[in-house]
């Protein structure tokens, strides 16, 4: 009985029940994205996914970028461009193609395939963790991505039962290959994220990815969508869906960074594989979806891989060459929850 409670103990402790509240909320702004783009390609007929993009970068823009403009000292604007505008670039570049290369895959491939292939991303992300975060996981962290992957695997199998494996995309090997490179472009990105909210801040983060990606898109958008765009006949439905989008969009932007903070971007990129279960729960009554038992044991199996990846805290190896500080909180999951915890006053201040 006793191990049990202490099993019970370190599953559901406070900082875990939180980190899935967190989790979820993400998987809702995600769920709102995907919806918003369905209603809009399937009812109105629009496929604008860099116009989509160019509206959420624009708000990070306005926001966080102007933001920094105003900061004084090393994290004025100009002074970070100065110091790594190039590496910046880069991460604006990898971030305008993850999210243009998902949306652009499902015009060739299923809807199941770019939920199961999108997973491809978790790997990778552990992966670069390793590499560029020195974090180090245990066995109990390989078996939890286990079990969210069999979770994602229920949930397609659930869909295709359900016969939502819909059009047969036209071209399915250049889809697949669009995911993957999506999906490793996200955890290129996620890495970054991970080292920047916890090095530097969020607000530079943002910053740079708000003014970055809002010049990518914007030339990105001129090129490739410029025809489909023209062909857009606006009223306030089409408005307000794309309203509704970009708002989801700014508010995934915008909280992702805080949960990585207390957490760590794989164990994000693990609670929000519930986003599409979501989308379904919704689909049910917007779009006509039949419902299936799957959907929930798939939705189970992935918060029990994801609660189980939260209980143990990853360790950090220090890099050979200590030439940057030792990085203690990274990979911990829950060890930045715990100090927030213990620091709700110097919390609230910084907020």
């Amino acid at each position: 009985g006793s191990l049990l409670r202490g099993l019970k103990g370190q599953l559901f402790t406070w900082n875990i029940l939180k980190t899935i509240a967190l989790g979820q909320m993400l998987s809702l702004c995600i769920c709102g994205t995907a919806i918003t783009s369905q209603f809009l390609a399937e009812k109105y007929k629009v496929n604008t996914p860099m116009l989509q993009s160019f509206i959420n970068y624009c708000l990070l823009f306005l926001f966080y970028t102007v933001t920094l403009a105003f900061q004084s000292g090393s994290d004025n604007l100009v002074s970070i461009l100065k110091r790594k505008w190039w590496k910046y670039v880069l991460l604006g570049l990898a971030d305008v193609e993850a999210n243009y290369l998902i949306v652009r895959a499902y015009q060739y491939t299923t809807l199941t395939s770019v939920q199961l292939l999108d997973c491809f991303g978790i790997p990778v992300l552990m992966a670069l963790s390793w590499f560029i975060l020195y974090a180090r996981y245990r066995a109990t962290h390989f078996i939890a991505v286990a079990v969210c992957l069999l979770g994602v695997g229920t949930m397609v199998g659930a869909d295709i039962l359900a016969g939502r494996e819909d059009n047969s995309g036209s071209n399915v090997l250049i889809g697949d290959i669009l995911v993957l490179l999506g999906a490793s472009l996200y955890a290129v990105s996620n890495v970054c994220e991970e080292y920047v909210v916890k090095k530097l801040s969020r607000q530079e983060f943002l910053g740079m990815v708000g003014l970055f990606g809002t010049v990518i898109s914007g030339i990105q958008l001129l090129v490739v969508e410029y025809k489909d765009i023209a062909g857009i006949r606006w009223d306030w439905k089409i408005a307000l869906l794309f309203v509704a989008f970009a708002l989801s969009m700014f508010c995934l932007y915008s909280f992702m960074p805080l949960v990585i903070k207390v957490t760590s971007a794989t164990s994000v990129n693990l609670g929000i594989l519930t986003a599409d279960l979501y989308s379904l729960f919704f689909g049910l009554f917007l779009f006509g979806y039949k419902f299936s038992g799957l959907y929930i044991l798939s939705f189970t199996v992935i918060m029990v891989g994801f609660v189980l990846y939260c209980s143990t805290p990853t360790r950090t190896a220090e890099p050979a060459d200590s030439d940057v500080p030792p990085v203690t909180s990274i990979g911990i999951d829950n060890l930045g929850l715990k100090l927030e915890e213990n620091l709700p006053e110097t919390h609230s201040a910084a907020l």
